[in-house]
């Protein structure tokens, strides 16, 4: 067998077994960072494998090609929703708090290991940043949701802290080989990294956005490849200016992912896999590249700093960096132990190799051992933890799920596979009792191993898949009808839904969980006529029903009103309504006839 042949069997060996490992540490509990790691090692040439394997270059080069891939792959999932809520706190995270974190860790590696004070930094840099995307495999695994703004706050930590650590370890490590003073060279350099990573990143993922929306593919599985281009594109270049190329390579997934792109979903599964993919082949390499019986000439300096790390630095560096942020003391313990380590670590280690640094040996075996520590002692704690402080929050409805309408072009509208369960306010209503958005037309539905064509009798059940076209502008409210119980956000404000005229105020409050106050078997026409009383219906009046205002959208050539809006308005407890209510005749409700020439 070839060269070429035996590495492409190992590869296939090793990426499979790492899969098995992912399934294995879903059951566990334990960050799949550290089986990965484990697997590599015990492939490497002191475990069972004997695959031997030393090239920190080779090791420098895979690790930089899989975290831009992993970074992008994390940009294109983080919501703008997230910035918003907590890009303050990330922020300070992932600046100020990875240099505390860094002097104190610094701080303790020259004592511990008796280094120079500036070595024992460069070893603090480099275990600097955290890796959330280890902490929240753990908490999906374990079943822990957590509060918004917490979630929010770690998921933009993961994504925006490991420039800091990577430039404070190539400025440490540059101040050691005496090529740049501590001092406001050293500012200048993070300011070029920052702002040329932000200002190139952000500029490629727009740049991304107007050539995929506007490129005419021969083949859809270009699309997916074109966006890895455009992230690879933003890496380089910011590199060759001089900013962060992971900052860079990060927003501009962000850019893109928070953008309506051709062929989005193909885009984002295949990312997905391509993460995954370079996660576990950068993570088995790691483990290739290190020796157990090294890892355990350092065990008793590695668990002192792990224990520095972990009780010490992270938290100190949380308490300090967020109290300006008014977190309750349970999120700051738990931002405190969520500071696992991960890959960009192990790699920043193999930089004293490449830069022929004193003890880069050394400081390699001890960063790769406090990284195990950390990863394997927080991760199987993380989920206990969450619960012990009361942070479990509910899981989230399943979300339904968004197919390609098209691959080549842009179509103004969605289809979306709902699935329903016992809690959905469409389980057991017939088709026709759906007050549907018009633009929203139910396709077909999918119950077992049946596909039934959609009737107005036809009764959604729970279990089934109901696919439904939508128009534009209609997801939020067929997202209301088919959620699972109460879907916990408010209708859009101020934008007009259109609602067909014929359907009946009970359809409407069933679906949608407000009440207009009128008999159930009116329709909608019917009670905005009762409303207007002598004055004829007009095209742009507008009718309040307390959460909501009807507005008549058109009429037909008998004057009869053909289409209506509904607007949900805010609504002030204290103010009394602005309109006549409705006319009763005894004890029972008048409707007016729909047409009152008839």
């Amino acid at each position: 067998m070839f060269p070429a042949e035996a590495l492409i069997l190992i590869s296939g060996i090793l990426v499979l077994l790492g899969i098995a490992s992912s399934k294995f540490s879903a059951r566990a509990g334990i960050p799949v960072l550290v089986l990965f790691l484990i697997l590599g090692m015990l492939a490497g040439s002191e475990g069972i494998g004997r695959i031997n394997f030393d090239s920190y270059e080779l090791a420098y080069g895979i690790g930089t090609l899989a975290l831009t891939i992993i970074l992008f792959d994390g940009g294109l999932s983080t919501p703008l929703s997230a910035f918003r809520t907590a890009w303050k706190p990330a922020a300070a995270l992932a600046t100020v708090g990875v240099v505390l974190t860094s002097a104190i860790m610094g701080a303790a590696a020259a004592w511990v290991l008796g280094l120079k004070l500036i070595d024992g930094m460069l070893l603090g840099s480099i275990v600097g940043s955290t890796d959330a995307a280890a902490v929240f495999a753990v908490l999906r695994s374990g079943g822990i949701r957590l509060p918004g703004r917490l979630s929010s706050t770690l998921e933009v930590e993961s994504g925006s802290n490991d420039p800091m650590a990577i430039f404070l370890t190539i400025g440490l490590i540059r101040v050691i080989r005496g090529e740049l003073p501590i001092g406001p060279e050293l500012l200048g350099l993070f300011a070029t990294q920052a702002i040329g990573g932000t200002a190139i990143g952000l500029g490629a993922g727009f740049l991304g956005v107007w050539l995929i929306n506007r490129i005419r593919l021969e083949s859809a599985g270009l699309y997916p490849v074109l966006a890895t281009a455009v992230g690879m594109l933003a890496y380089g270049l910011a590199v060759a200016l001089g900013g962060s190329g992971f900052l860079a390579v990060y927003l501009a997934g962000i850019v893109l992912g928070n953008s309506r792109l051709v062929f989005k979903r193909g885009i984002f599964l295949f990312h997905d896999a391509g993460a995954w993919l370079a996660q576990i082949v950068m993570f088995v390499v790691l483990g290739l590249l290190s020796f157990p019986s090294r890892l355990i000439e350092v065990a008793p300096q590695g668990l002192l700093l792990a224990a520095a790390l972990v009780f010490v630095a992270r938290p100190v560096a949380v308490v300090l960096t967020l109290l300006p942020f008014r977190f309750a003391w349970r999120e700051l313990v738990f931002l405190s132990w969520g500071g696992l380590k991960g890959a960009v670590p192990i790699t920043l280690a193999t930089f004293p190799f490449l830069f022929q640094i004193a003890n880069a040996d050394r400081i390699f075996d001890v960063v790769f051992f406090v990284v195990l520590i950390s990863a394997l002692f927080q991760g199987w704690t993380l989920p206990i933890l969450a619960r012990k402080l009361g942070l479990q929050r509910p899981p989230e409805p399943s979300a339904p799920v968004t197919l390609e309408l098209s691959s080549l072009r842009h179509v103004d509208g969605d289809i979306v596979d709902y699935y329903l369960n016992l809690d959905s306010r469409a389980a057991g209503k017939m088709v026709r009792e759906l007050a549907l958005p018009e633009g929203a037309v139910i396709a077909l539905i999918a119950r077992g191993d049946r596909v039934i064509p959609p009737k107005g009798s036809t009764r959604v059940l729970p279990g089934d898949h109901v696919i439904v076209v939508l128009g534009s502008g209609t997801r939020p409210l067929v997202d209301r009808v088919f959620a699972q119980g109460n879907p916990g956000e408010a209708l859009p404000r101020d934008v007009e839904f259109p609602i067909r005229a014929a359907t009946h105020v009970g359809e409407l409050e069933g679906c949608y969980g407000f009440s207009l106050h009128a008999p159930p078997e009116a329709t909608l026409e019917q009670v905005i006529l009762e409303r207007l009383g002598p004055k004829k219906p007009e095209v742009g009046a507008l009718i309040p029903f307390g959460p909501i205002a009807l507005r008549i959208r058109e009429l037909d050539d008998s004057g009869r009103i053909d289409g209506v809006g509904m607007v949900i308005v805010p609504v002030d407890p204290e103010s009394p309504p602005t309109f006549t209510p409705p006319q009763r005749r005894g004890t029972r409700w008048w409707i007016r006839p729909s047409n009152p020439r008839m």
